[in-house]
């Protein structure tokens, strides 16, 4: 069963910046996809950011040229670089795995299907103010 912890959150002004980690206890042979995902009060949780094991990265359209996602596959740990942070970036920020596999090979699935998503951390709570 992998775990995995999130780190990072915390409280900043809007214009600001925040790096959060996530950490899965298990490594290569667990995952192949690492995403965030984040809930706001009274909205549904939303994909924001995903990266495969080749490095490949997507991103939702509110967040394009503000956030970064990266591994370091050696720590089994993706993080999130987020700058230029917007109030209406406040919410809770979840990191979630998946080692879903097609014929084609593993694949990273689309932020619309977090069902196939297979782990989950708690999440961090990131507030910004403006």
């Amino acid at each position: 069963q992998v775990q995995l912890v999130e780190s990072g959150g915390g409280s900043v002004q809007a214009g600001g910046s925040l790096r959060l980690s996530c950490s899965a206890s298990e490594g290569a042979a667990t995952y192949y996809c690492m995403a965030w995902f984040r809930q706001a009060p009274g909205k549904e949780r939303e994909g924001v950011a995903k990266i495969d094991r080749t490095g490949q990265t997507t991103y939702a359209e509110s967040v394009k040229g503000r956030f970064t996602i990266s591994q370091d596959n050696t720590k089994n740990t993706a993080y999130l670089q987020m700058d230029s942070l917007d109030y209406e970036d406040t919410a809770m920020y979840y990191c979630a795995t998946s080692a879903r596999t097609s014929l084609s090979g593993p694949y990273c699935p689309p932020f619309t299907s977090q069902g196939e998503f297979d782990h989950w951390g708690q999440g961090t709570q990131v507030s910004v103010s403006s």
